[in-house]
């Protein structure tokens, strides 16, 4: 759209200001310009939950068009549960009409005095009072909004737990999408902003239509024929997922002390299909629509998602899918990361079954854990402690091991010591343990697009790194992952080059998401980031009777993975390497 929008709260100040090509050329969008302004921005050590730290909702060059799967948008910031550099990406239509308002990002910083929602409408923005809406749920907020502001507005918004502060928070929008992890939903929370409303009626141009054609045709033929777009994720959604990571001996269970659950099948993607599903849900433009509407006998929601099935699940050992489904629903009405929220359980299950927690509560206990839940989005009794993440719980109570972290974010649903490349991945992800940052097991367990050895060594640093700079192109598109099992650097190019108007060569596509993770790096290095945040928990390194699995290599990886990143042995960026990717002037604010 060529335009962004800036405000700033504390003084209720809206600048619009044009977008450079030359900075649209190396850093895409979405993600890519959410952390090149929060690098820009941001002065070393600054508090998450300064007014100075900028809260950024951006879209990218694809939103909008008719490129399948094009409909997520990024929200970046420094998060308070980690420190580091941090984006979420979520679905749904937001992005979309943010752009179809004018804009191709919002950056805003500041604090309101009282409570204030925006309005965002065809290049008109207004500050709303938002003070009858603080304590409302996500989902009360939304279709509050909508019904002020009109059926057609599309809105982003948090729930008890921003408001809060909890550093679990999420920004939920459309009711069903989420920009989950690392709490951005407190940073919107801590600047009093309970919600943006955006629409309009802008058109997204296509400068080749006719080449965009001919690409789609092909898109939509390569979509149907791949196992995982065509069928898994269609007919079941991300729970297709669910059994054969069991079988495989890959599901996390009881905290990472088990990685197989014997009630597996009572809470896997069939049973969600068979017991609990009203509906499919989709995405702006998207053919797959893994999205899964459910309904208990008590409430109804979205999901849950593969991820869900096992931080709500295994996790905690409950085996009953209502139950998971339900605390999933609360996770997302009150504005809590659902992966994060059962990682924090998890740790506060074995912390009570050692002692060391204030109150006792047990293993499979799902109505307790749902009352926890929302004591934590209240920050109430010893909700409050839990609202601080696992690994302060932990520390706080005299047990680090046994929270499940790297650099303070709650590890995904995926045992690493079964799968070498993924433990590759929670390590060197910018925003801590992470499986979007490089979903490796499409490589090492489904085969798509081909299979490797799940516990080689040699080939994983290279492809962790190729992974990593394929989703950095993803998230600043920005572009669904799901499709990156199917189109790598080279269709995404030509249909990028299509878009804009000018040939984007694949060599200069991955170079720029290349480009944005070593800047991501650079960040977290100013905040004081080194090796040693890249490391993983020791149990998530050793196999046991109750995990088996093989005894990860982790130092020889990580090393290897460095180099071939072109980085130091202390992981930092190179001068050559800084040089081809044009971030000498950034790198200057880096202390050596």
């Amino acid at each position: 759209m060529g335009k962004t929008l800036w405000i700033d709260l504390s003084k209720q100040k809206v600048e619009v200001r044009e977008l450079e090509k030359s900075f649209a050329v190396k850093f895409l969008g979405g993600s890519g310009f959410g952390i090149k302004w929060l690098y820009d921005l941001l002065p070393r050590g600054t508090d998450p939950f300064s007014p100075q730290n900028p809260l950024i909702f951006a879209a990218g060059p694809l939103n909008g068009t008719r490129v399948y799967g094009a409909a997520r948008h990024s929200v970046i910031s420094k998060s308070p549960l980690t420190g580091t550099v941090f984006d979420a990406t979520s679905g749904g239509f937001f992005g979309v009409f943010m752009k179809k308002a004018g804009f191709d990002a919002i950056v805003i910083s500041g604090k309101a005095e009282k409570p204030i929602y925006l309005t965002i409408f065809d290049g008109k923005v207004e500050f709303k009072d938002a003070r009858e809406l603080w304590g409302f749920t996500t989902k009360e907020t939304i279709r509050e909004i909508r019904k002020r502001e009109g059926a057609r507005v599309f809105v982003s918004a948090i729930g008890p737990a921003g408001e809060h502060l909890v550093l679990l928070a999420s920004i939920m929008n459309d009711e069903a999408h989420t920009a989950g992890r690392g709490g951005l939903g407190a940073v919107m929370g801590s600047k009093k902003l309970k919600a943006i409303a955006v629409t309009g009626s802008q058109p997204i141009e296509e400068a080749k239509p006719e080449v965009l054609d001919e690409l789609l045709e092909i898109m939509k033929v390569r979509i149907t024929w791949n196992p995982l777009l065509g069928n898994a994720l269609r007919e079941i959604g991300t729970a297709a997922l669910f059994n054969v990571i069991n079988e495989w001996n890959l599901l996390p269970t009881k905290n990472f002390q088990f990685n197989s659950f014997e009630k597996a099948e009572a809470i896997s993607g069939d049973t969600l299909r068979e017991k609990i599903l009203i509906r499919r849900a989709g995405c702006y433009n998207c053919p797959i629509a893994c999205k899964r509407i459910t309904k208990t006998k008590r409430m109804q929601g979205d999901g849950p998602e593969y991820e869900n099935l096992v931080n709500l699940g295994s996790m905690l050992l409950i085996g009953n899918i209502e139950d998971i489904a339900e605390l999933n629903y609360l996770c997302n009405e009150l504005g809590i990361d659902t992966i994060s929220t059962g990682g924090t359980l998890a740790c506060a299950l074995e912390l009570s079954e050692r002692g060391l927690l204030p109150v006792k509560i047990h293993w499979g206990d799902a109505e307790t854990l749902k009352k926890l839940v929302v004591d934590m989005a209240y920050r109430r009794g010893v909700g409050d402690l839990l609202a601080e993440g696992s690994k302060r719980m932990a520390e706080r109570c005299g047990a680090p091991e046994v929270s499940m972290n790297v650099k303070g974010l709650e590890v995904p649903a995926y045992d690493p010591r079964n799968a070498f490349g993924m433990a590759l991945t929670y390590g060197t992800s910018y925003r801590g343990a992470c499986h979007l940052r490089s979903w490796a097991i499409a490589f090492e367990v489904i085969g798509v697009p081909n299979l490797v050895n799940r516990y080689s060594i040699f080939d994983k640093p290279a492809l962790i790194k190729y992974t990593q700079d394929l989703t950095m192109i993803y998230d600043s598109i920005v572009m669904c992952q799901h499709f990156a099992v199917e189109f790598s650097e080279e269709p995404l190019s030509k249909m990028l080059s299509a878009v804009i108007g000018f040939e984007y060569s694949k060599e200069e596509l991955l170079k720029t998401g290349e480009r944005i993770w070593n800047l991501a790096r650079l960040f977290n290095l100013r905040e004081g980031f080194t090796k040693k945040d890249d490391m993983l928990p020791e149990r998530l390194l050793k196999p046991t009777p109750q995990a088996p699995g093989k005894e990860v290599p982790y130092e020889e990886l990580l090393n290897a993975y460095y180099e071939v990143r072109g980085w130091d042995a202390g992981g930092r960026p190179l001068p050559e390497t800084l040089e081809r990717l044009d971030l000498v002037d950034e790198a200057r604010g880096v202390a050596p």
